[in-house]
C-alpha cells in the first residue's frame, strides 16, 4: 500500500506501526517538501548577510521569520522592533504574545503558521519602514511566499497591508474585503496589528471578525 507522508506521520502519532518498503522510492510530495525547506533555509542565509538598503547598519541580526516551512497560515507583520532585533524571531514582545492569543483564539500553534514581516531589519527607533527600503526587501517576502504556499494570509496592520497589496487604502476601508495575492495566487485578510490593538484595545472585536472571516475563507480553500 502506497501511504503519503502525511498520512505515515499522523499513523504514527496514533502510535500504529507502520512498515514502509526500504527500497521504494521515495514519494513525491515528501521529494518537494524538503525541497522547499532546503531553499527556505538558503533563502534564510541570503537574508542574513543582506545590505541592499542602509538598515543593515544598525542591526543587531536579520529576522527572517519562523514557523512550519509548509504552514498553510501565513501572517505578515511590518518590521522587527528592538525585542525582535535582539532576539532575530518576530513578533515577540507584548505583541508577540497577543498574537499568539489570537493564534490560539483559531485553534492554530505558532508552530503550526509561519510568520514574518515585510521587511528583515528593524528600522532605527522603531520608525515606520521606507518605501524604498520595503522595495529592497520584497524579492525576499516574494520568495518566502512562493516558497512556503500558504493557503492564506493575513496582513497585521497598515504597512504590511499597502505593501503586500500595492495599494494606499486606509486599513479600515481595507478590512471586510477578500484581496488575493497574485503569484501565487493567494486570498488575503487585513486586519489591525498586535501592536495597535494594545494602544487600542476596544478595536479587539473587530480582529476577531476578521480572523473569523479568514477561518471562513480557508475552509473554502480545503
Amino acid at each position: 500500500m502506497n501511504l503519503s507522508p502525511r498520512r505515515i506521520r499522523c499513523l504514527q502519532l496514533m502510535d500504529i506501526d507502520v512498515w514502509v518498503d526500504r527500497y521504494a522510492p521515495p514519494a513525491a510530495e515528501q521529494v518537494v517538501e524538503d525541497a522547499s525547506a532546503d531553499e527556505l533555509e538558503a533563502l534564510r542565509r541570503e537574508v542574513s548577510v543582506c545590505t541592499r538598503c542602509a538598515l543593515h547598519q544598525g542591526r543587531t541580526q536579520t529576522v527572517f521569520g519562523v514557523g512550519d516551512p509548509h504552514a498553510h497560515w501565513l501572517f505578515i507583520g511590518e518590521a522587527p522592533g528592538a525585542e525582535e532585533d535582539r532576539q532575530g524571531e518576530p513578533f515577540v514582545g507584548r505583541a508577540g504574545k497577543l498574537l499568539n492569543s489570537m493564534l490560539e483564539a483559531m485553534g492554530l500553534k505558532r508552530e503550526e503558521v509561519f510568520i514574518c514581516n515585510i521587511i528583515k531589519c528593524r528600522p532605527p527607533r522603531n520608525r515606520d519602514p521606507r518605501p524604498e527600503e520595503a522595495a529592497e526587501c520584497e524579492p525576499y517576502l516574494h520568495r518566502q511566499i512562493r516558497l512556503v504556499q500558504p493557503k492564506i494570509i493575513l496582513a497585521l496592520g497598515r504597512i504590511a497591508a499597502q505593501n503586500l497589496l500595492k495599494v494606499d487604502t486606509p486599513i479600515g476601508r481595507m478590512r471586510g474585503r477578500l484581496y488575493e495575492f497574485p503569484e501565487p495566487r493567494v486570498p488575503v485578510v487585513v486586519t489591525y496589528h498586535p501592536a495597535y490593538l494594545l494602544r487600542s484595545p476596544g478595536e479587539k472585536r473587530k480582529v476577531w471578525q476578521d480572523l473569523q472571516s479568514a477561518m471562513r475563507i480557508y475552509k473554502e480553500q480545503a
